[in-house]
Parts: structure tokens; sequence; C-alpha cells
């Protein structure tokens, strides 16, 4: 299967970045003069430049919002990482963070970091206190196992987004605490949080909002800007709802709903288009949501691809129609 990235920076710049393969880190630290390079969690050759670099996706860190009952934005089944807090709810839609990536925001009270991956499908929100400090969050312009890396304003210490945790600089070793939320149609969002508010451009002309840059995405044979090895056994790219090292195939979970393992509980829904399909996200293809559950309280998951699952679970379980799949590689593609 062909697909194009609509950015064409991005492409140039993984070629335009491989004249200094040799050599990165010493690139990054001129570029980066408050990084501590030597205090590192991971080897430091399995971060790649994407292209954009520092900030060239730039996080929002004056959200704008609209009363749902207001808000036209957006067709009704298209995605929105859906997040409450206390009495207070937010629909954050893909529209936006696919051009964005992270949302600095303050949610009942809570400062949060509301984050998407387009190259893994991973939505991940984040508390954004650390002790006693308060961080904001900004793109590197560097993936790791095609995964954005973010970096924290007050260290600029760099930070894995799949599970939030910093490692490279002074921060490294620690992790943000994950927070419950769904990727959800917006009309899911609405039925249950119809007092909520939704996401708005701050400019609506900045980008091309409503496009997927990423057509195709996620019917490729293989993900982009990935050096690791690829899962025997499952495509690459097969949508999984992850739970620490355990995980189960979205066709798993459609085919069980409801699917029950050690008290949790996992529903499958119709009525969500997927982001990374059509050239227009209200165009894309269904692929239904998943919401987990424990005790009746949502329980922080992420829904990624089958071959991100395994680069950041190398001991975990994948569970499929045909059963339990344990990590073998193949080598990469």
């Amino acid at each position: 299967m062909k697909w194009r990235i609509g950015w064409c920076w991005l492409v140039v710049g993984w070629f335009g970045s491989s004249a200094v393969a040799l050599d990165p880190v010493t690139q990054w630290r001129i570029a980066w003069p408050r990084t501590d390079f030597s205090l590192a969690t991971v080897d430091l050759t399995e971060i790649r430049d994407a292209g954009p670099g520092k900030d060239g996706i730039p996080a929002i860190d004056q959200p704008r919002f609209v009363p749902l009952v207001e808000y036209q934005g957006a067709e009704g089944d298209e995605p929105v990482i859906g997040v409450r807090i206390g009495d207070q709810s937010r629909a954050y839609p893909l529209r936006i963070l696919i051009w964005h990536e992270i949302v600095n925001d303050i949610l009942g009270g809570v400062p949060i970091a509301v984050t998407y991956c387009p190259l893994c499908n991973t939505s991940v929100v984040f508390d954004r206190r650390l002790g006693e400090r308060v961080l904001d969050f900004g793109t590197t312009g560097k993936l790791r196992h095609s995964d954005l890396v973010m970096y924290d304003g007050p260290t600029e210490s760099w930070w894995q987004q799949y599970d939030g945790t910093a490692i490279v600089g002074e921060l490294a070793g620690q992790r943000l605490r994950v927070l419950p939320s769904r990727l959800e149609s917006l009309d899911e969002f609405r039925s249950r949080a119809p007092r909520g508010t939704v996401l708005i451009p701050n400019d609506p002309n900045f980008r091309n909002y409503g496009a997927n840059p990423y057509v195709g995405y996620d019917r490729a044979a293989v993900p982009f800007l990935y050096g690791g090895a690829l899962p025997v056994g499952i495509e690459p790219m097969v949508r999984v709802i992850a739970v620490g090292e355990t995980a189960w195939t979205m066709p798993l979970v459609r085919a069980a709903s409801p699917l029950r393992h050690e008290g949790l509980e996992l529903r499958w829904a119709a009525g969500q288009r997927s982001a990374l399909d059509s050239a227009q996200i209200a165009a894309g293809r269904e692929v239904g949501s998943v919401v987990v559950r424990r005790d009746g309280e949502d329980v922080p998951h992420v829904v990624t691809f089958a071959f991100a699952f395994f680069a950041f679970n190398p001991a975990g379980v994948l569970h499929t129609l045909e059963g339990p799949l344990r990590q073998e590689h193949a080598p990469a593609r």
C-alpha cells in the first residue's frame, strides 16, 4: 500500500538529516544548549530527526474553547480526545491536534498536557505537575520508535510521548502521571458531556484544519521513520488498545465486546472515523471507539499501532483473534 505525507518538509528533513547522521548529538548540543545530553535513559542513536526542528510543529499554549452547543467545526463522527476532570469536560479534536500535537491546558484546576502523535496514533493526557514544578511542553522535532519526543520548558529535558517518561536531560528518569481520557467521536463526547467545551483554532487559517497530512498512513505496510524491528504474526499498523504491558487488537475487542480481563472491561462502539486515512478526516473510514473501565471508572490506556506497543513494551503480550502474541521481531523493513 502506497501512502504519502502531506508535509514535504517531513520527508526532506529526514533525508537532509542523513548528512549529520554520523554525529547527531553534537548537532543537538548546538541547538539545545540547555539540555544535558550526558543524562539519558535510552540509547541516543534510537532518536531521529523528523525534519521540522524545535517547535516546528507548534504546541498550543493559550487554547481557546467554545461551548459544545455552539460548536460547528467538525462532523459528529470525527475523532476527539475527550477529557473529564471533576465536573469539567473538554474535547480536543484531532483535526486540530494532528497539526499541533500538544495542548498545554488547565482543566478542573489541574494543569494538563493533551498530546497526540500521528505516526503512532497515540493520544495521551498528562498531569503537568512534577513535584513542586508545573511543566509546559513543546515538540522537539525528534522521534523515537516513530513516537513524538516532547520537551519541557523549564529544563528542556526530552520526554517520550508514549508513556510520559523523561529520556534525556536534567529530569531523565522522571515520569508524568497519565490521566484517563478517551479517543472517541464528537457525538460520543456530546452524549456523555453535553455541557462540555471544545477546542477551536486560535487562528482558523494557520493550518488546513480538517485535512489529514498523512493520507493512507494507517493502511501502510510499514511505519514512517521507524528503524526498529517489526512484530511477527501481526501487521504493524493494526490498532491495539494497551493497558501497561497488555494489549488487545481492535478487531478482537470489537468481536468480543464487552471483553473482560482481570477486572478490566473493554467495550467497542461504532461511530468514529480514522484521522489517518483519507485526505479529509471527515471522510476517513470507520474504525470505532473503545472505552476501558474498571469498577465503573475510566482507566488510562493507549490506542496505538501494534509496532509501537511492542517497541515500548518488549515484554508485552498482545491478545488477538488468533490468541496471545508475545514479541518476536523480524528484521526492520
